[in-house]
């Protein structure tokens, strides 16, 4: 009589903590470390050899991609040289999404009023505090679905609003923390937030321009 082969269990890497992670990969760009795994920013896990610590973690964005995280920045800079409201951080600063096990996410650019970073309290090295507003621009590798849940996952954690933008369309889709569908708006629309930016006003299109 003849028996089944059982196959042989697949390898999984310990979750990494906190700690160990800022340690070996704080000053990387490209890396996320989600639920105690460290992934690049398409959410695919990353296993690093010990003597491979320079590897391609993930695929470049893309000209597009890098234009309107610029296009972003502006605009909120602009907004911040007539309104002291908070800082503006961007290239990848990470942020503490959960707790157990622990995610860090990289916003593409996100904003963080003084009162959740007092304007005469040291920028810290490291993660910064959860911010209210976090703009994410999609890759051309980027899955919508995956966005989507990094997006509620920043919700999850306290942010008030995601702002994902979508080059290939020039429009855009706001998720907020209130049970409520997304905002659609298209590239003649304008991008207003009033409640966490009062008076911000800068039409879609305007990030991809």
């Amino acid at each position: 009589m003849s028996t089944a082969t059982i196959p042989a269990p697949i390898p999984t890497t310990p979750l990494m903590t906190a700690e160990e992670f800022l340690a070996k990969h704080g000053g990387d760009t490209g890396v996320e470390l989600v639920r105690g795994r460290v992934v690049n920013k398409h959410g695919e896990e990353i296993f690093f050899k010990p003597v491979e610590h320079h590897v391609e973690r993930v695929r470049m964005p893309g000209g597009m991609h890098g234009k309107a995280c610029h296009k972003v920045n502006l605009h909120l800079g602009l907004y911040l040289m007539q309104h002291d409201l908070g800082h503006v951080f961007g290239n990848d600063t990470f942020i503490p999404t959960t707790d157990d096990p622990v995610s860090f996410r990289g916003a593409d650019v996100c904003f963080l009023s003084y009162s959740r970073l007092p304007k005469d309290q040291d920028v810290p090295s490291g993660p910064i505090p959860v911010p209210e507003l976090v703009f994410e621009v999609r890759s051309p590798t980027d899955r919508i679905s995956a966005l989507i849940n990094k997006a509620y996952e920043y919700l999850d954690s306290g942010v008030t609003v995601v702002v994902l933008l979508i080059p290939e369309t020039r429009s855009t889709a706001v998720h907020r923390n209130d049970d409520m569908p997304p905002l659609r708006l298209a590239a003649e629309d304008k991008l207003e937030l009033p409640d966490i930016l009062p008076g911000f006003s800068v039409p879609v299109k305007a990030f991809f321009e």
